[in-house]
């Protein structure tokens, strides 16, 4: 695994050992990064179940001004903190250790704001999607600037809704068994 572009280009990533973990492919990370090529430089980054952290790293790589990793597992978080020592990345991040939902709520109760929004839990754990996106959706939509995006990555037999609260799902990429869906706050969608 390594960055893709960016400041830390082809610098290698490691990733959690075991299969509770499933990092996101280089290959479809370039896909998303190539979709949010004009949105990321300067853009705050909000990466849920950040496992390796690869994907809050590459944003930080392309230009993003500030990334919050949220991860509960402590083996997945050392990762993450290795991954960025390794990197020299000692700023322009955050760390939270606590699950999606608590985290979600605690970065609202400290009024801050995201322009892209990733998550990628394991999937075994399907009613994570549901319970996130309805969140971002509805009750913590303020964490979401006006245009922001928010990314969930999937497996292909996993179905996600089209609407989530005021989140709707304007574009889906397969590649291989994942699958990206992108939604948007409805109010916020271009006519």
């Amino acid at each position: 695994m390594r960055v893709i572009a960016g400041k830390f280009r082809s610098r290698v990533l490691v990733a959690p050992r075991g299969l509770d973990t499933r990092p996101t492919t280089d290959r479809l990370r370039e896909t998303l990064f190539n979709v949010l090529a004009p949105r990321i430089e300067g853009a705050t980054f909000l990466d849920l179940y950040a496992g390796s952290g690869a994907n809050g790293i590459e944003a930080l790589s392309r230009g993003a001004a500030a990334v919050v990793f949220v991860e509960k597992a402590e083996p997945a978080i050392k990762v993450i903190r290795g991954n960025l020592s390794a990197l020299g990345i000692r700023d322009g991040w955050q760390m939270e250790t606590r699950s999606a939902a608590a985290s979600v709520k605690r970065l609202k109760e400290q009024g801050q704001h995201f322009d892209i929004v990733f998550l990628d839990p394991p999937y075994k754990a399907a009613e994570e999607y549901a319970l996130v996106l309805q969140l971002l959706g509805g009750e913590y939509s303020s964490l979401l600037v006006e245009d922001a995006v928010v990314i969930a990555e999937h497996h292909r037999k996993q179905l996600l809704e089209e609407d989530y609260g005021g989140l709707h799902r304007y574009r889906v990429i397969e590649q291989g068994d994942a699958v990206l869906s992108f939604y948007r706050n409805i109010i916020d969608a271009p006519i």
